[in-house]
């Protein structure tokens, strides 16, 4: 690969951010301490929710939810196949099978048509991805949890500040879980959090985070006590106070931020609307794309070289890319446990043959996009 000129992703980190960073270093409690509370209060406040629970990564999110909701041996939870491993693997740790569904060719959201098809007598809950940033079609979804009885999980990895019908994706559901990866829409480097209405299942959230423990080392020290119970089987899954000083910081511009990643993605949509056998990312009208990553689709026909080829060309011209996903279901682990089999979701295994991320991110300039467009005009002539 030649030197790369525009890479795929460079978190947004400024000098703000580092003073806070530094600021929560020299601190006496590097864990457990008052960042990760503010954090919290912050976090829900933005998403507008009673309660947030900081954790170390959406994963932990998914699975500690899952576990206050009760979902365990014998339960079946529906989730899109098109997405990344840690949507079908918290259902795993509970002891539940994922059951996989497959998508809408448009948004590459889960398909409501297909959620129903899976649901049977073992269905507990469903884990919804709002891909890329694009709220999923939470009206329907929402109606057939009530029809069904069943819990409505959003994983909000991609859509921190996304918007269906002006409420905010991690609202809607029983509960959403975020992920703050460096190449989210703000980072914590790792970390995550819950954010819910329900007061008992975010008092669930917290216990289990902690250990099962009824207090933690920071309301021990002010309370002048050593002691603790543990009232449930736990995990480590806190959020420290150096992460969570950064996710304050980071939260205070996330309009901003969102504004950066539109703008440039609406430019990337002007210019290449144009070009044959590529498309665009839809978007719905009754929702709001923060686009965390920016898809779009190479149609071999109409284009001349299928995705694969085309992604070789362009990261040989110095450009960063990635593939978001390869169907769960093809992947050997999910072949194996649950019997998947190719065929199975024909408009995930579609998508993932035609899809590419190409770079977005805040700090993304004209000139980098510029490139990247020429070079696939270029390839478009040839």
């Amino acid at each position: 690969m030649s030197e790369e000129i525009v890479p795929f992703y460079i978190p947004s980190i400024t000098a703000e951010d580092k003073k806070r960073v530094v600021e929560a270093l020299v601190s006496r409690w590097l864990t457990g301490g008052p960042k990760a509370a503010e954090f919290e209060e912050s976090f829900a406040r933005y998403v507008g929710v009673r309660h947030a629970v900081s954790v170390n990564s959406c994963t932990a999110a998914l699975h500690l939810v899952l576990s206050a909701l009760g979902v365990g041996e014998g339960d079946e939870v529906i989730v899109p196949t098109f997405t990344f491993a840690a949507t079908a693997n918290a259902p795993l740790y509970c002891g539940a099978i994922p059951v996989f569904a497959d998508v809408d060719e448009s948004t590459f959201n889960i398909s409501t048509g297909d959620i129903l098809k899976r649901i049977t007598k073992k269905t507990k809950a469903l884990i919804i991805v709002h891909y890329a940033g694009q709220p999923c079609n939470m009206n329907e979804i929402l109606q057939i949890a009530k029809d069904y009885r069943l819990f409505v999980i959003e994983d909000c990895a991609h859509s921190l500040g996304a918007t269906y019908m002006d409420k905010q994706t991690g609202s809607i559901g029983h509960a959403g879980c975020f992920s703050f990866y460096p190449t989210k829409n703000i980072t914590t480097f790792e970390g995550g959090m819950v954010t819910t209405n329900d007061k008992d299942l975010a008092h669930k959230v917290s216990l289990l985070k902690n250990h099962g423990m009824t207090s933690d080392a920071r309301t021990r020290n002010e309370l002048a006590t050593w002691y603790y119970d543990v009232t449930e089987l736990g995990y480590n899954y806190r959020l420290n106070e150096v992460q969570a000083a950064l996710g304050i910081s980071q939260l205070s511009r996330i309009d901003k931020l969102h504004r950066q990643r539109i703008g440039r993605a609406h430019y990337y949509t002007k210019k290449l609307n144009g070009v044959s056998g590529i498309i665009t990312p839809f978007e719905a009208k009754d929702r709001t794309h923060v686009f965390h990553l920016y898809v779009i689709r190479v149609i071999e026909r109409e284009f001349g070289i299928n995705r694969d080829r085309f992604f070789e060309q362009l990261s040989k011209r110095g450009i960063g890319l990635s593939v978001h996903y390869t169907p769960l279901h093809l992947l050997s682990y999910y072949k194996k446990k649950l019997g998947c089999r190719r065929g199975d979701f024909p408009v995930a295994e579609q998508a993932s043959e035609e899809v590419i991320s190409l770079p977005l991110f805040p700090g993304l300039n004209q000139s980098q996009i510029d490139y990247v467009l020429q070079q696939i005009k270029s390839i478009a002539n040839k």
